[in-house]
């Protein structure tokens, strides 16, 4: 069975809800039941953001992750929050720019990437979000990068598509 429960946390501002979008719609197109649940708080931009996206080739029963395959976070208040939502064997994802701790448990696997600062030297802070989905597409292969590249095409902002490649390349380097 194909299936990765997956929750992703930050500010709002960061691109949270936007990474799980355009997984879900990657999860579509690769004939995936799929399942996006955003959550924020009444501040927005700024205030916590967090969404859980289910990719799977069975029957989607909740859009609630109680227990994530992968974690996605891009500060310290959502891992210190959601680190103990992660399945154990599972896969954390994280801003090591902005998040200044590893986690306190060792049975699951971390990859720590420097996301702001390649997105900087890529040319704009704005798609560090963009990095860390990279990773976790090249990690887990819930969909493939062709058909997240088609999502981003058909539901991204046309300006950034193509820093988004670069972005979604260069993140897809720490998943090995």
């Amino acid at each position: 069975m194909l299936s990765q429960e997956i929750l992703f946390a930050g500010f709002g501002g960061q691109g949270i809800l936007s990474m799980g979008k355009f997984l879900a719609y990657a999860g579509m197109e690769a004939g995936l039941n799929v399942s996006w649940l955003p959550s924020y708080g009444p501040e927005m931009r700024g205030g916590t953001a967090n969404c859980s996206v289910i990719l799977t080739d069975n029957i989607v029963g909740s859009p609630i992750v109680n227990k994530a395959s992968t974690l996605v976070v891009m500060n310290r208040p959502s891992l210190d929050k959601f680190e103990y939502a992660i399945k154990p064997k599972g896969l954390l994802i994280l801003d090591s720019d902005l998040v200044n701790r590893l986690p306190g448990r060792n049975d699951i696997e971390v990859i720590s990437i420097p996301a702001q600062t390649i997105a900087e030297e890529i040319g704009s802070k704005t798609i560090a979000n963009m990095v860390l989905l990279g990773a976790l597409v090249a990690k887990t292969k819930i969909v493939s990068m062709k058909n997240l590249l088609k999502a981003l095409k058909e539901h991204g902002k046309e300006d950034f598509y193509e820093i988004n490649i670069k972005a979604l390349e260069k993140g897809a380097q720490y998943a090995v």
